[in-house]
């Protein structure tokens, strides 16, 4: 009985130091993992942090143990600019971005950005996934950006104070303007006054007066309760917001070829999961702000608008790779 009672004890105790092991293992690893600090403008309801928690979530399968994401939402991180230049200088390690604010580094970007090009958002996705996104991969590699995949806010409508529907209704307004060349020389077509102010800060440059009016997606419009303060969305639909997945090139660099074959393939999965909560999320986003006094506009004498903007492809056709190019764009 002595023995048993040994024996006994003897697995007893080896199971229990086991037992014990397992976490100061589990420890260790945590220790020893790689803190990827990834920026999110949004809370934690909103595609641009979900789509980390899936893209964490897929690296973590595939590389137990190996890294920790720290999310960092809300923009505590600071808007898209003060994010891009805190990849570039090392402090983020991931985030997304709109190609527009990443056109100051890249300026060819705004081929996606050219109003009334697109027709849908397949027709987008089918241009980045040809030579063109290729192209542009490689340019913001070059600029220290590693594009994880290319991904799709929707489209930009006009957000305002007051109701307007046709383009001469905004003449003598104050616009805030995404800080790009681009979204400024298009608001500047309507006799506007754009202003460059981050994402961050417009929910108060509206309310004092700053500015009278902006574009967004309808996502973001409610994400950031812009409804309080510019209640009427006309629905013009002008740009379709492209954005990126990407990676601080410093961080990229040192991951080995397996890390990086896991990380691109989480971002392609990533991006296609963001692109389907986006179409979700504007349906929740439109409801959302007309129960709190939004109100959605269908823009008239719409030829008028389109004429407006295309004095933007002219002006940028050089910049981004000639007038065949955006012609070509534009057929595909």
């Amino acid at each position: 009985m002595g023995n048993l009672n040994r024996r006994t004890l003897l697995k007893t105790a080896a199971a229990t130091g086991l037992a014990f092991a397992a976490p100061a293992y589990i420890r260790a690893a945590s220790a020893s993992a790689t803190t990827i600090t990834v920026a999110s403008l949004l809370g934690d309801d909103k595609p641009e942090t979900r789509v980390w928690v899936k893209i964490s979530e897929l690296v973590e399968a595939q590389l137990p143990g190996q890294f920790r994401f720290n999310i960092v939402k809300n923009g505590a991180l600071g808007g898209e600019k003060e994010v891009a230049e805190g990849a570039r200088l090392g402090s983020v390690h991931a985030s997304l971005s709109t190609v527009s604010s990443l056109s100051g580094w890249v300026p060819d970007l705004q081929i996606l950005d050219l109003p009334f090009l697109f027709r849908d958002a397949a027709h987008v996705r089918k241009t980045v996934d040809g030579d063109v996104g290729a192209d542009l991969r490689q340019k913001l590699a070059a600029q220290n950006f590693v594009v994880g995949d290319f991904i799709n806010y929707g489209a930009r409508h006009l957000l305002t104070k007051e109701p307007v529907t046709r383009p001469d209704q905004l003449k003598g307004k104050k616009i805030r303007v995404i800080q790009s060349p681009l979204h400024t020389r298009l608001w500047s077509a309507f006799d506007t006054t754009p202003v460059g102010i981050p994402i961050t800060e417009t929910y108060n440059a509206l309310s004092t007066g700053v500015a009278d009016a902006m574009d967004l997606t309808k996502s973001a419009y409610a994400g950031f309760k812009l409804y309080e303060v510019v209640p009427y969305m006309t629905e013009t639909g002008h740009i379709w917001a492209s954005g990126v997945i990407f990676y601080a090139a410093g961080f990229w660099g040192q991951l080995n070829d397996e890390q990086k074959a896991v990380f691109q393939d989480a971002s392609r999965q990533g991006a296609a999961y963001f692109n389907q909560l986006i179409v979700e999320d504007e349906a929740k986003s439109i409801e959302q702000s007309l129960k709190n006094g939004g109100k959605v506009l269908k823009p008239e004498a719409f030829d008028e608008w389109q004429k407006g903007a295309q004095g933007v492809w002219q002006d940028f056709s050089a910049v981004v790779g000639g007038v065949e190019r955006i012609r070509a764009v534009q057929s595909a």
